[in-house]
C-alpha cells in the first residue's frame, strides 16, 4: 500500500500526519482549528484518502504556524507515499460548486513546486481560523509534496463556500493525479523521472 506516516516538532508545533493513498477507512483529524478539521476531513473525504492528524500548536500566538506546518506534512507525506510515481496519472482537475462557488484545483505531479492561487476571500476570520492562511496552507503542502497546484475560486459570496469548495477541489484533484493507471508504463514522463 502506497502510506507515510511523518512526525515534525518545532518549537511552534508537534505533529503527526499519517496518509494511506489507498485505504480510506479511518480518517480522524484533531488539529486544535474547528474550520480547518472541518476542511482536512472534507479534503479526506473527496479525495478517498485515509488521513491521521494530530497537531498541537502555539494557538495562543494565532493558528498560522499550526496551519502551516499541517500543510507542510502532509505534502511531505504524499511525497513520500507516491515513491517513484510509476503507472499514476500525474495530473488531475476538479471543478466543485458549493452553492453560489465554483472552485478549480488543477495538480501536475511533476517534482517541481508551484502554487498559483487566485481567491477573494472577504472575511477575514471563520471560527479561530484566519481565512488569510488559505494561502499559505496550499503553499506549504504543494512545495512539499512537490508538486504543481493551480488554484482558483472562479466566482463566489461567502468566503465558508469558497475555502471548502477550495479543500474538496484540492482532494479530488490529487485523487486524480494519484490513481494508478494500468495503461501508464512506468514513470509518466518523457524525462524518464519525476
Amino acid at each position: 500500500m502506497r502510506q507515510a506516516k511523518i512526525t515534525r516538532n518545532t518549537q511552534e508545533t508537534q505533529i503527526t500526519v499519517a496518509l494511506n493513498l489507498d485505504d480510506a477507512s479511518t480518517i480522524k483529524i484533531n488539529s486544535g482549528i474547528g474550520f480547518l478539521d472541518h476542511m482536512l476531513n472534507a479534503f479526506a473525504k473527496h479525495g478517498r484518502f485515509g488521513l491521521s492528524v494530530e497537531a498541537k500548536g502555539d494557538l495562543n500566538v494565532d493558528p498560522h504556524h499550526t496551519t502551516e506546518d499541517i500543510a507542510i506534512v502532509l505534502g511531505q507525506c504524499f511525497k513520500q507515499a507516491l515513491g517513484d510515481k510509476a503507472g499514476i496519472e500525474r495530473f488531475g482537475t476538479a471543478f466543485v460548486p458549493m452553492d453560489e462557488t465554483l472552485a478549480r484545483v488543477v495538480i501536475d505531479l511533476s517534482g517541481r513546486s508551484y502554487l498559483v492561487f487566485d481567491a477573494e476571500l472577504t472575511n477575514p476570520r471563520l471560527g479561530t481560523y484566519d481565512t488569510e492562511v488559505t494561502e499559505d496552507f496550499f503553499q506549504g503542502f504543494a512545495f512539499n509534496a512537490e508538486l504543481n497546484c493551480h488554484a482558483t475560486v472562479l466566482y463566489g459570496r461567502n468566503t465558508h463556500h469558497k475555502i471548502e469548495a477550495l479543500f474538496k477541489a484540492l482532494g479530488r484533484a490529487m485523487r486524480g493525479a494519484v490513481a494508478i493507471n494500468p495503461e501508464v508504463k512506468g514513470i509518466p514522463s518523457t524525462k524518464g523521472v519525476i
